[in-house]
């Protein structure tokens, strides 16, 4: 890959954005919103979950009208989800506010609501909060979206394109509610790279399927998610052609998004709601790689693999049977694990191994479990988190 650079959060050139408390929280920030100078290529992968919310539906309506967008506004505390026809005048209403004030065509503005669902907006609130927001390039919408998260999360790299430097900067929210095709996440990815809207939504729609429909926190999938990305060409980087792939700009850029994506998509498993370490699977020797990424999947997103890692038990036995219930082409007499690079499971046979040194990879922040099914030559992987008595804690009161 050409030469790229991991570099404090930073809006790309062309970018500006804004966050404030507008009184849907008790105190914390819980609106903001960001924007381009100009009209943005733009794609998005959003929920799956049938109860898709108006801000969600919305988006996805005005960004495939054009493959355009030049900015989002978004809320949390209310998810505006299930909220019927008062939701879509709603969803409608934040549009026209923010287009009005940035002076551009509604069709060009996002809108992302996330928090309780059920509840419908206090109009006069946004409508206050919209007013108030700035063009200023500070990170506080980075704050603005979070819920039960326990911190913002948020990458920017710098790389070249057609010799011209390009940022490419990225933040998101989730915590609970995560099993995405799509969760109770919300995803922005802007640059100053200039690429067209199909390339953008192809590789994100191609790129989404190994980094956030990769996580897992409690396995629920939310109404509100969505992931975005608006590439406004401020750099005066060359565009991309649609159809040529073997240049190496083209290379580049989609490697920086495939790591802005994947440490972004780890951000949100870390942070999963009262976890205390990163779980990550990697899966090698399947025979396909829907297979491979399928039996990765499935090890974070079981619960009693969970709770073995929360309580630090080398219990190899849950890992056999997550692999065992997906629909994965797998041999039972081939299956090897390990905890880091330990083995404690050879040819599906139990090893001896030092529950001393189980006990200590399982114990770090970052618990990594290797499976090799001896299938094939395809590998994948996935990421969650340990499950607690502080997830129950935090879901048994979410809404009061």
């Amino acid at each position: 890959m050409g030469k790229t650079a991991e570099i404090e959060f930073t809006w790309p050139k062309g970018f500006y954005s804004d966050g404030l408390h507008s009184g849907l929280r008790k105190k914390r920030l819980d609106l903001g919103w960001f924007f381009s100078e100009v009209p943005a290529s733009a794609a998005g992968v959003y929920t799956t979950n049938k109860f898709c919310a108006a801000p969600t539906a919305l988006t996805k309506k005005t960004i495939a009208l054009k493959q355009q967008l030049q900015g989002i506004v978004v809320n949390s505390a209310i998810a505006n989800s299930c909220t019927g026809a008062q939701g879509q005048q709603d969803a409608l209403t934040e549009q026209l506010l923010m287009a009005k004030k940035l002076e551009v065509k509604p069709e060009l503005i996002g809108v992302a609501s996330t928090g309780v669902i059920g509840e419908t907006l206090p109009m006069e609130k946004i409508k206050n909060g919209i007013n108030k927001l700035q063009k200023t390039q500070n990170a506080k919408i980075t704050e603005a979206i979070l819920t039960t998260d326990t911190h913002p999360k948020t990458i920017s790299i710098q790389f070249e394109q057609a010799g011209k430097l390009c940022t490419m900067s990225g933040f998101c929210k989730g915590s609970g509610m995560i099993h995405p095709k799509m969760a109770t996440m919300l995803g922005f990815v802007v640059t100053d790279a200039k690429v067209s809207g199909s390339m953008l939504q192809e590789m994100l729609s191609n790129e989404v399927e190994t980094t956030f429909n990769q996580i897992t926190v409690d396995g629920d999938t939310s109404t509100n998610d969505m992931v975005v990305t608006l590439a406004n060409g401020q750099a005066l980087g060359q565009q991309i052609p649609e159809l040529i792939k073997d240049t190496e700009d083209y290379q580049v850029f989609k490697e920086v998004y495939h790591q802005v994506l994947s440490q972004l998509a780890q951000e949100i498993a870390r942070d999963g709601e009262g976890a205390t370490k990163l779980v990550e699977a990697n899966v090698l020797g399947a025979k396909t790689k829907v297979d491979a990424q399928q039996v990765a999947k499935a090890i974070v997103g079981s619960s009693l693999v969970k709770t073995a890692v929360f309580g630090g038990d080398a219990n190899w036995g849950r890992i056999i049977a997550a692999i065992g219930i997906t629909a994965a082409d797998i041999n039972v007499d081939t299956v090897d694990i390990y905890f880091d690079d330990i083995p404690v499971v050879t040819q599906s046979l139990g090893t001896a191994f030092s529950e001393e040194k189980v006990a200590e990879a399982l114990s770090k922040d970052k618990v990594t479990i290797t499976v090799d099914l001896h299938n094939g030559d395809k590998k994948g992987q996935a990421w969650g988190c340990d499950l607690t008595y502080k997830y129950v804690q935090i879901n048994a009161s979410y809404r009061s």
